[in-house]
Parts: C-alpha cells; structure tokens; sequence
C-alpha cells in the first residue's frame, strides 16, 4: 500500500474542512499502556483496563456475542425486521459466512451461506449493508457483491464481477425506491496512480423487482493525487441529508470528505489517528445526530464522535474489552434493553461488542434524541 501523505501531530489533532468552520482539537498522549488481556467470548472485562488518552470515557459493553477468533469477523450491519425485533449480521472472512444475531441479547440465531462462488456462497466476505428488504454483502475474493432477501434470506443475484477488482466496503443512498450502491475497490494491480486512484469507489444504481434485480455502474470516482487521493480504501458511509460521503484512507490516516456525485469537497479528517481509521457509522437523530469514527488499536482501540451536520468533535469513548476493531454499526430506537438505540463493534476478529446508545449519550453529554 503506498505509504501515508501525512505526519500526523499525535498531540493536536485538526479537524479541516472546507464547508464549516476548522476546529482545532487537543488529544493528549497515552496516560500508559499495559499488557492486560482483550477478553474472549461472554467473559468479563479484563483485570486492568489498558492505558487511554485523557478525553476517552471507557464504557462497559452490554453483551459480547461468542467468540470465535478463526472467523475473522469483519463489518457488522443491524435491520430492524417487521415484527419489530432486531437482526445484527456480521461477515465472517475466514468462515465464508454471515453470522445472524438477536440484536438484543447476542444469541446466534444463524449462519448464512458457505464457501465457494454459487448463488449463497461466500468468498471472504467483507462490507455489508441494507438497501430496503435486501442484505447486500461485499466478497472481496469472489470480486462482487452479492444480495439476499429479507426477511427470509434467499439468494437474489450478484454484480459488480465484471468491474470490481478487490472490493471491501458499502453504503447505500435510497433514491426514489431505487438505491445508489458506492463500493470501495482497493485494486492492487501495478499501475500508475493516475490510472488506478480514480477507480478506487465504484457507484452502482441497483434496483429490486421481485425476485430479480438489476445493477448499473453510474461512475467511477477518486482523486488521483492531493488531499482528496484515496489510496488504502475500506470503510465508507453515506449521508445523503448533507450530501456526503466519508471514506477512510488507511494509508494516509485520515477520513475524506466526498459528494455523493464523487468530488472531493476539500474537507479530510486528519492528524486524528493513532492506528488506522476503520468502521464508520452514523446514528441518526431526526435531521441531527453523531457519526462515529473507528480509530482501530490493539491497545489504545477508540470511536470518535463528530456531530453529523457541521463535524464539530464531541469526544471519544473506549469498550473496557472491545480492542482492535474493524467495522463498527448503529441502529436507533430501543434494542431489547439497550435504550435509545445500540452501537456494535467488532472485537478483535472473533467476536461482536454490543453498548446502549443511552450510556453513550451519557458519557460525553450529547443529550436526548
């Protein structure tokens, strides 16, 4: 992967943007870090709880899903179903599955498919996401993105096979009944970055009909150099209220700013990153609300808090066992127990960290929905 565009200051970070005002954020350094254990399936958290920066609340998680490390869980997606309870999906990459759980508690519920290239098979499966009644799932290896029904999760098709080079990351923008699908296409071939940059997001306009469904590429999109160059790309999250798209460079450490019609609006989340910028998510509070931003460790393991309309900077908080996390997801309204809504995160591979909304909120004062 080409190497960071950045040095970043590790102790004052800088949020620049180009549509709001620049706000400049103090991040002190490590209080100190020790060698306590991350924690594995449903135990508690460990006996000390490793060092954190001096802004960063640590909270307790509500429930850890199973563990099973071998599965390599990457990115984790929520659907509140008709019946009104909960499924929280999470792709398995070494497993070839998506793993399906009750939301509210954990408890596993299913796996969906097995490994191979046929309609409800995986390989390595990565970005997932919800464009309506579908699951749509990202397979970096079988080079496509494949979609299933729901509730009842019967294979509907794939696309992408014919254009998708190494594919990691989805979001979904719903337009009209229709869908714009943007996947991020991390392709490794040797060559010139003027060639190979601008290819790194690729939108898709995707409809359903019954059992069918159809997919168009619209655009390919990225800077092929300068602040807005994407060049180590996975997560990606769209928010159409604002015209944006938040996109991870996880060699540069930093998160860009795009339209949804793929330009560059000048605006990078940068100097913020200890480790690498991961999971993105967004819990919606009418036309405001809170995007969380992964900061991936195995230590020092962090989701920042940006305010979704102007990206003013709330603060950070920390699991006492979740470390190492990819992808990461939230969804509003009440979760069995988890008031207001539950935000999920990935536990170092094997597992899935479920937190109340409500205790969030709390922690760094962002008041009621």
């Amino acid at each position: 992967m080409a190497p960071s565009r950045h040095a970043p200051d590790s102790r004052r970070p800088t949020l620049a943007l180009a549509l709001a005002l620049a706000l400049a954020l103090a991040v002190a350094g490590l209080a100190g870090c020790d060698d306590s254990p991350t924690g594995s399936g449903r135990d508690g958290p460990p006996d000390a709880t490793p060092g954190v920066r001096p802004d960063t609340v640590t909270l307790a998680e509500d429930y850890l899903t199973e563990r099973d490390h071998a599965l390599n869980i990457d990115s984790p997606i929520a659907w509140r179903n008709p019946d009104g309870g909960v499924w929280l999906f999470a792709t398995a990459k070494e497993g070839d599955v998506v793993l399906v759980h009750d939301a509210a508690s954990g408890q596993e519920l299913r796996r969906l498919g097995s490994s191979g290239s046929d309609a409800g098979e995986f390989d390595r499966p990565n970005g997932v996401a919800i464009a309506g009644d579908v699951l749509l799932v990202v397979e970096r290896d079988n080079r496509r993105v494949q979609a299933f029904s729901l509730p009842d999760l019967a294979p509907l098709g794939t696309f992408g096979q014919d254009t998708l080079e190494r594919p990691y990351g989805i979001a979904v923008v719903e337009r009209d009944g229709a869908f714009d699908v943007y996947v991020t296409d991390q392709d490794e071939r040797d060559l010139p970055d003027e060639v190979i940059l601008p290819t790194r997001v690729k939108q898709f306009h995707f409809t359903r009909a019954g059992s069918a469904i159809d997919a168009e590429l619209i655009r390919t999109f990225g800077d092929a150099a300068g602040d807005g160059a994407l060049h180590a790309v996975e997560s990606i999250l769209a928010d159409p209220a604002n015209d944006r798209l938040l996109i991870a460079d996880e060699a540069a450490r930093d998160i860009n700013v795009y339209t949804l019609d793929g330009t560059f609006t000048g605006a990078e989340i940068s100097g913020l990153f200890r480790g690498e910028p991961e999971g993105i998510a967004l819990y919606r509070c009418g036309g405001d609300g809170y995007w969380i931003l992964t900061d991936q460790h195995d230590v020092d393991n962090t989701f920042h808090v940006f305010a979704r309309d102007g990206l003013t900077y709330y603060g950070a908080f920390q699991g006492r066992v979740t470390r190492n996390t990819d992808g990461i997801a939230v969804i509003e309204g009440d979760v069995g127990p988890l008031e207001d809504g539950a935000f999920f995160a990935v536990h170092d591979d094997g597992n899935i960290a479920a937190f109340a909304w409500r205790d969030i909120a709390d922690a760094l004062d962002l008041g009621d929905c």
